[in-house]
Parts: C-alpha cells; structure tokens; sequence
C-alpha cells in the first residue's frame, strides 16, 4: 500500500513538475505576449498603475514556473515548494475563473499565443492541477529530495539562468517560434478574412421606447400590438445573444498616410516587393538607425525596393519625416506590438505576403539577402 502511494506522488510530481515547465518556457518564448495579458487583467479591473511593471511580472513568472517544476521533480524543498505551488495554483485558478464568469477576457495566456485555451478550458486545467497539487501538499512531508543538496542547486541554477537566457534572447531577436497571424510565411490579407465554416454572431436588434414615463426593450419579435405615437422611440442597438467565431486572425490591421489616408489595401493588394520596419515609437531611434540601416537604404535604392517605417508615433515621426529616405506610415499601437515584439522590427514583404520578419539587431544578417 505504502509503495503504491510512494508511486502515485512520484507520477503526480512529474506530470505536475513538467506541465508548469512546459508552461513557463512556452511563456518565456514571447514574455512580451505574458505582459501584455497581464494588462488585459489590470485594465479589466482599472488597475492601469500596474502596466508598467507588467514586463518584470511576466518574466519572473515564467522563470518561476520552470523553477518550481523542476524543484517538485527532483523533490527539493519540498515543504517550501508545495506552499509556494499551491498559492500560486490558487491565483490562477482565481484568474481564469475570473476570465470565465466575467466573459472579459478571451483567453486567459496560461501557455502564450501558441497553445490558446479558452477560459474554460483554462479554468477546467487549473482545477484540476489544483486537485493534485493539494495531493502533494498533503504529503510534502513524505516528498524526499531525489539528488544531494548540492547536485539540487546545480539544476535549479541552470534552470534559472537557461530561462533568463532564453528570454533576454528573445526580447532582442523576436521569439524562436512565432506563433501570431504576422508570422514568416503568412499572408496577411488572408489573415483578415474569417475562418473556414466560421459561424458569425448571433444578433438581435433591441429597440427602447418610453411609454407612460417608462422605459421599455423590445426586440422584433416582442414589439407591442398597439405600438403609436403614444410610444416615444430612443434608441435602437445590435445585442449579440450568442457569440459565433468569426472573428478573422487579424481583425485591426490598417496603415494610413501621415495625411490619414488608408492605404492598407492599396499596399498588400499589390504585387510589389517592399520592406516595412515597425517602430512603435522612436525611443530606440540612435540604435536602429545605424550603419546598417545606412547599407539597406542603399541596397533598396539601388533594387528600387519602397521602404516604409510603421509607427503609432506621429508626433515624433513628423520631426524625423525629412532626414530618412522612406515613407511613413501610421498604425495602431496595439497592432505594432502583436506584429513586432521587438522594437523595431523588419518585414519583407511581397504583396500581402510576409517572405521574412526580424529584429533590427539582425539586419546585418540580411544584408544582401533582400
């Protein structure tokens, strides 16, 4: 009886263990992705003082999901470790219950862009990692340490240092897998149209009307039989009384002119190979305007490649419009940081066709590729 149960936690630690390293090095490819959910959460509870600190939330999270996993695996400091696990099982447990009641929030971000659960699933995930969780925590007691304290240290210190790296990587180089709409190879005009068989929302119009001093909905089908002049109109509104899935990949991309002329159609309709460079803002500006910027003017010139800087900056953009040999364009912001996690980021395109995207820290690896 004893062993069984010796077994049965040696199973639950390591489905556990590598579920939260999974997840925390899935999260760890795009720390951005984390961060910019976590805003989702704040900005659902008017918690907008938190935003900036967000990035540093995102990347001690992801560090501290693979470090705990792999500390349940090896069994080290158990009765620290099934404290910290169980606390941290029960905040998301909160967070996704809380995506899933609330309908605020679309999907809750527990393994990035790549794998998208939706709030129940993510909810449902949770309680049940809570469930084994508690399992341990009951037993943490009997929970040893698999290797000696100094060979424990060894791995949790490579684990720690593996993520940091992988993540300040990728923070200057964009993730190793992307998994976005406005990845390499997509076709972004094919990303705006919705899914294949897509069922669209369900809609009702609700029509208000103010009769004897009160206020009153109806929709079409519950409009009143004696409905005069006695009724006097407000307002008419689309409500959505079941949500569908046609919503396309990419629902908000549009560029303008700096004269705000929409653009967007015109540029991926066409059949020119181009070069976009996506700079949300210029706080960067001295660093990816260098030499090898210098060397790709000159090798788009020469190729009669257009080039257009992207940006949601415009008051900075119309300061700088006459020093760079490109065209600006205007974007929203939101759209710059799910296209390009890194700022500022290159995408060669043919048409609507993304060939290659990359971080400006690599520009001089295509140089002579475009």
């Amino acid at each position: 009886m004893a062993t069984n149960k010796k077994y049965s936690l040696l199973v639950i630690r390591w489905l556990v263990g590598l579920l939260f390293i999974f997840s925390g090095l899935v999260k760890a490819n795009d720390p951005l992705g984390l961060s910019y959910k976590m805003q989702e959460f704040f900005e659902a509870w008017n918690w907008y003082f938190f935003n900036d600190y967000t990035l540093a939330f995102s990347l001690v999270m992801n560090v501290f999901e693979v470090l705990a996993g792999v500390a349940l695996i090896i069994g080290w400091r158990m009765k620290l470790f099934s404290w910290l696990l169980l606390l941290l099982i029960i905040f998301f447990s909160f967070l996704t219950g809380y995506a899933m009641f609330s309908g605020k929030i679309k999907t809750c971000g527990c393994f990035g862009d790549c794998l998208p659960l939706t709030p129940a699933q993510s909810f449902s995930k949770d309680l049940i990692l809570l469930v084994l969780i508690l399992i341990l925590f009951m037993y943490r007691k009997k929970i040893t340490s698999a290797v000696n304290p100094i060979v424990a240290i060894v791995f949790l210190v490579a684990s720690v240092a593996t993520v940091g790296e992988l993540q300040a990587h990728v923070m200057k180089h964009l993730p190793f897998v992307d998994c976005l709409p406005y990845k390499k190879g997509n076709n972004i005009l094919k990303e705006m149209q919705p899914p294949p068989n897509a069922i669209p929302d369900s809609v009702v119009m609700v029509f208000k009307y103010r009769k004897d001093g009160e206020v009153k909905e109806y929709t079409t089908e519950t409009l009143p039989a004696d409905l005069d002049s006695t009724y006097e109109f407000i307002d008419r509104t689309d409500k959505v009384v079941r949500k569908g899935n046609a919503t396309p990949p990419i629902a908000d991309f549009a560029l303008f002119t700096m004269n705000d002329t929409d653009t967007t159609d015109a540029l991926l309709q066409s059949q020119d190979k181009y070069v976009l460079l996506f700079a949300k803002d210029f706080s960067n500006f001295q660093k990816w305007m260098n030499d090898d910027f210098k060397k790709l003017m000159q090798e788009l010139q020469q190729k009669h490649i257009h080039f257009f800087i992207v940006t949601a900056d415009k008051q900075n953009a119309e300061k700088i419009i006459g020093n760079l040999p490109a065209d600006f364009l205007l974007c929203d912001g939101t759209v710059i940081k799910t296209a390009a996690r890194v700022n500022a980021t290159y995408f060669v395109m043919n048409g609507a066709d993304i060939i290659d995207k990359f971080s400006y820290i690599d520009l001089n690896k295509h140089l002579g590729e475009l």
